[in-house]
């Protein structure tokens, strides 16, 4: 689509009660993000009141009308998802605006690639606009959706706002709290400044492919955590703030569980969901459906999370295990079934599920597909400990172009599932003590070590012979074996991510450098041959919060793990204070840890432990003072697990563990810099 073009949904699809916005860009360096926003307007193009507005704060409508997803890694990047269940909205929203914004300083211009998709309610996508360079703007409207009689349009807009979210939010009538005395909050104890907030209009700005056409009026894995206080348990409810704040909320840490009044560690609790008599992998799959499709229909919030990433809308639902239905000459039974109602029409999903290292079946799941496309169910589930990852499908499944009607195949993996049970559970809450004790069982149930649902745990039968290869140096380029190895690195740091977003409670997720449309094959293909020559593995997260990307290289050759983080040097002061102020931050991180200074120019600087260093900050600055610092580099090594498998003594494991260990005794401690406003990018000469 083009600036101010629009379309009629059902003349792309006619899977359009539900749909999936899908807001995209490109950080060249891995570090910029943007937040995605929402805005039901009426026929005046006004909120109705302040609950119209979704943002970060405000993630979910009560109707489930409007629901932002997160954040999910794509192969170029990330996209930031909402779920929309146009059957739902209320009929006097005439509009839906979607928007994104930068927080603090920061700026679109910065990033690359600006995009939004949206895909229909079987996971097709259906348009795709590309937003312009965006300049100095702090925030833009992407598109709005939009009625007109019966059915609902999409329209390319592309506007910037240099006021920011809260302008915006302003502008469509939203009162916003963002008092400057109480925008800054405390995070491991340091004061942040939050967004700015400018009264006023909030003006749109010209965007450089020209301005859009004013449119037309018409949502620790190691033991179970102690939850959240519900409503419940929480005594007379406060009075809730009457205006939305853009500043960021401070997440907050589980409150401690109450002492076990057991007499000791052989005590063990009575369990909703036990374990010890799980035998077999078919057990296990059984008892793991039945355990996780009964507590998605028990509480509704879990569930809603789970499905509405499926295109499924928000309604009444329903779970099956052990159903019978006709296949030829032989019925077949998957594993369950997902039944919404909504409005009086069903919405059903097929489930296929597999525990330990079992993998899904491509006749299996081939048979399930062609069920529901006779039946009329709208999609298949999958749920297995492995990862899907873009490009390389986990089974392969023959569509019929020629049915009428489409079915959606989704995939899900047990650490996806612990992964939105814990934020729920620690951070978020589900106003409600017995829906949290649910919770709470089905995590220790998926953390069992008898359940056969950890997660991705196995790098593959390629593991050792490349391990040993790079060793001998043997290895060579084009070996497939080592694109096998690049792909489960992968999926292990895609769920590294999953666990330790899940306890901060914080957005976490693979950085990418590559430019959007890069063939996912030919970028593994390109990281395998750079295994073959230097023998590392190597990836970058994003923490939110965090003050720089958090670095993991895996070397092969020698067996060892490092992880690390680089912090620029501050704006202002001198080196020394900087040093000093540095050590005192890192009053309570491991002595082993490294800390490199970095300069200007090729050649590395000052470097030591921090148990060295701590006596003499000093000893970290240049010698003759000349040299410009640029900042620091803190890094921590740990021996390698050599096993493929998540064992004590695997690779997986070690690499959980030293992620860690790095964030809980480094990062932790660190202040997050203010962000700096850099300098939107010239525009190229004709």
């Amino acid at each position: 689509m083009v600036m101010g073009s629009n379309v009629t949904l059902t003349a792309l699809s006619e899977d359009v009660g539900s749909v999936i916005v899908s807001l995209g860009w490109v950080s060249p360096t891995g570090e910029g993000d943007a937040d995605v926003s929402v805005l039901l307007l009426d026929t005046n193009g006004k909120v109705r009141s302040d609950a119209d507005f979704y943002f970060y704060n405000n993630p979910v409508a009560a109707d489930g009308s409007v629901q932002l997803l997160g954040k999910t890694p794509t192969e170029d990047g990330n996209e930031d998802r909402i779920s929309f269940d146009l059957t739902a909205v209320p009929p006097d929203v005439e509009r839906i605006v979607v928007a994104a914004s930068r927080y603090g300083e920061a700026r679109f211009g910065e990033l690359e690639n600006l995009q939004v998709r949206l895909a229909d309610a079987a996971g097709e996508s259906l348009l795709r606009f590309s937003v312009g360079d965006a300049g100095s703007v702090s925030a833009i409207i992407f598109g709005e959706l939009y009625r007109r009689g019966e059915d609902w349009k999409f329209r390319a807009v592309g506007q910037g706002y240099d006021s920011g979210l809260a302008g915006l939010a302003t502008d469509f009538g939203v009162d916003i709290d963002d008092d400057p005395e109480e925008d800054g909050e405390v995070l491991d104890g340091t004061a942040v400044e939050a967004a700015p907030s400018e009264a006023g209009t909030g003006e749109p700005v010209d965007m450089p492919l020209g301005s859009a056409p004013e449119p037309t009026p018409s949502g620790s894995l190691d033991a179970v955590p102690a939850p959240r206080r519900s409503v419940d348990e929480a005594g007379p409810p406060k009075p809730a703030a009457a205006r939305p704040r853009t500043a960021k909320k401070r997440v907050s840490p589980p409150s401690t569980p109450p002492k076990s009044l057991a007499e000791n560690d052989s005590w063990r609790p009575a369990r909703l969901f036990p374990v010890s008599a799980l035998k077999s992998d078919r057990d296990r799959e059984m008892r793991a459906t039945s355990v996780l499709l009964s507590v998605m229909a028990q509480v509704p919030r879990f569930g809603r999370r789970l499905t509405a990433a499926f295109g499924a809308p928000s309604g009444r639902m329903e779970t099956f295990t052990e159903v019978s239905l006709p296949h030829g000459d032989t019925p077949r039974r998957p594993d369950g079934v997902i039944r919404i109602e909504r409005a009086g029409k069903l919405w059903t999903a097929l489930v296929e599920t597999k525990t330990n290292g079992n993998a899904l079946k491509d006749d299996q799941v081939q048979a399930y597909m062609d069920i529901a496309a006779r039946r009329g169910y709208e999609a298949v589930i999958t749920v297995s400990n492995d990862v899907a990852l873009e490009g390389s499908p986990l089974v392969d499944v023959k569509i019929d172009r020629r049915r009428k009607h489409k079915v959606a195949l989704w995939h899900l993996s047990w650490a996806e599932v612990a992964h939105q049970a814990q934020l729920l559970i620690r951070h978020e809450g589900v106003g409600n003590a017995a829906r949290t004790w649910l919770l709470q069982e089905l995590l220790h149930y998926l953390q069992h070590e008898n359940s056969g649902c950890h997660g991705f745990q196995n790098m593959g039968s390629a593991w050792v012979p490349v391990r040993n290869g790079i060793s001998d140096e043997t290895l060579c380029q084009g070996d497939p074996r080592a694109l096998e190895v690049v792909e489960n690195w992968e999926r292990l740091i895609r769920q590294v991510c999953l666990r330790l977003g899940g306890e901060l409670g914080q957005k976490v997720l693979p950085a990418q450098r590559t430019r959007r449309g890069t063939d996912p094959g030919a970028r593994r293909a390109q990281l395998a041959d750079q295994l073959c020559r230097e023998g590392r593995l190597q990836a970058e997260l994003r923490v939110e919060q965090a003050p720089g990307l958090l670095a993991i290289s895996a070397d092969l050759r020698t067996g060892k793990l490092r992880t690390s983080v680089e912090i620029p040097a501050p704006g202002q002061g001198y080196p020394l204070t900087w040093a000093k102020r540095l050590v005192r931050r890192l009053a309570e991180a491991p002595a082993d840890l490294h800390v490199e200074t970095l300069v200007e120019g090729e050649m590395g600087g000052p470097r030591g432990t921090l148990e060295r260093l701590r006596p003499e900050p000093a000893d970290m600055l240049p010698k003759g003072g000349a040299t410009r610092i640029k900042g620091f580099r803190l890094s921590l090594f740990k021996g390698m697990g050599s096993t493929r498998g998540n064992t004590e003594s695997g690779f997986i494991r070690s690499v959980d563990d030293a992620v860690h260990r790095f964030y809980t005794t480094v990062v932790v401690h660190l202040d997050r810099p203010a962000p700096r406003r850099a300098t939107p990018k010239e525009p190229a000469e004709a």
